[in-house]
């Protein structure tokens, strides 16, 4: 099962009422997320020193800790997201085109991976991007049993679990150099989910009435949402997948550069995306096969070979999933059946 953006939009919306509702209201709040916590230049423990959840089980944020919900959003495992944003009171988001939200000095990103549904729901891991002075900063933190505080995880860690899909896995949380192999550009940490094309713009509205943004950008939303993947043509949900999955490595300046492949959904150079490109260095992650995309012929594609599979060593992404996003081989599949030649 794929957890549908619609219900998780849904919540999102309430949270985000509740949250614009006491975050308005005259005078503070009784608890106030620890902002040194997240300007200093330490490591907090445990995730309960930075304060951002009324009820961390729950995963319910305090005020000025804004959920959010993405339209297409980065596959791991079927793993359930939740989103949020924490900006310190007296700043906001300012919307630069269709790409990242330009966030200021003392804000959060956090985001938590679930298994399950109702009382079997168990928090694994939620991952924070601390916006310092001197940059991005990327922390893992681990779940206990108990699911009442996470721990800082430097090292990583594995938990065996089993998907939505029932498949068992062992479930890999990264390291905090694998954070910075994702989130890297340039030689900087980035956020690299909360874009304005890959957000709705009835968030950007709940946004602008809390002030916790200058504008709803004209570009908002226009990755289409995943959840409508089973209808409809294959090409945008194909690219907006791959942006969203593949082109934070797969880009100029990104951690995968040097393979030539950019999968940004902004790329129109048909050779750029893939399509006749033969791999900067041959081997077994080739499957015997000579370009990364041929039109009309998905199975002897090294992009779909390499998504339909979870070796490592030749599955993409590297990191982030130990089992096949089937959905999503589907619709670039049929994204390649559909393609003509000139």
């Amino acid at each position: 099962m794929r957890w549908g953006n619609g219900l998780i939009a849904l919540a999102a919306a309430a949270l985000m009422a509740s949250a614009t509702a006491n975050s308005l209201a005259s005078g503070l709040p009784a608890v106030r997320v620890n902002d040194a916590a997240i300007i200093g230049e330490g490591m907090p423990r445990q995730l309960s020193d930075y304060r951002f959840f009324a009820d961390a089980r729950a995963q319910q944020p305090i005020p000025y800790v804004f959920p959010y919900a993405l339209n297409t959003p980065l596959w791991s495992d079927g793993a359930e997201k939740l989103r949020f944003i924490y900006l310190p009171r007296g700043t906001r988001l300012e919307a630069e085109g269709e790409g990242l939200l330009k966030f200021p000095v003392g804000a959060a990103i956090i985001k938590t991976f679930a298994f399950g549904e109702g009382d079997a729901r168990r928090l694994i891991e939620t991952r924070v991007l601390l916006h310092r002075a001197d940059g991005w900063v990327a922390l893992p933190y681990r779940w206990n049993a108990e699911q009442t505080d996470a721990s800082l995880a430097l090292a990583g860690g594995r938990v065996d679990l089993v998907t939505p899909a029932g498949e068992a896995i062992s479930y890999a949380i990264p390291n905090k150099n694998q954070c910075k192999s994702c989130h890297g550009k340039d030689e900087q940490v980035i956020p690299i989910g909360p874009k304005a094309r890959n957000l709705s713009a009835e968030w950007f509205a709940q946004m602008v009435e809390s002030r916790a943004i200058d504008r709803v950008p004209d570009s908002a939303g226009i990755l289409p949402d995943w959840s409508t993947h089973a209808s409809g043509p294959a090409a945008p949900l194909a690219r907006a997948y791959l942006d969203v999955n593949c082109a934070h490595c797969h880009q100029p300046g990104g951690g995968a550069s040097n393979s030539g492949l950019d999968l940004r959904w902004e790329q129109s150079d048909a050779h750029a995306i893939g399509i006749f490109k033969r791999p900067v260095a041959a081997g077994r992650g080739a499957g015997g096969h000579e370009f990364s995309i041929v039109p009309g012929q998905p199975d002897t594609s090294i992009l779909l070979y390499r998504m339909d599979s979870a070796e490592p060593g030749v599955a993409m992404p590297e990191l982030g999933k130990a089992s096949v996003d089937k959905d999503g081989v589907a619709v670039v599949r049929r994204w390649i059946a559909e393609m003509k030649t000139e």
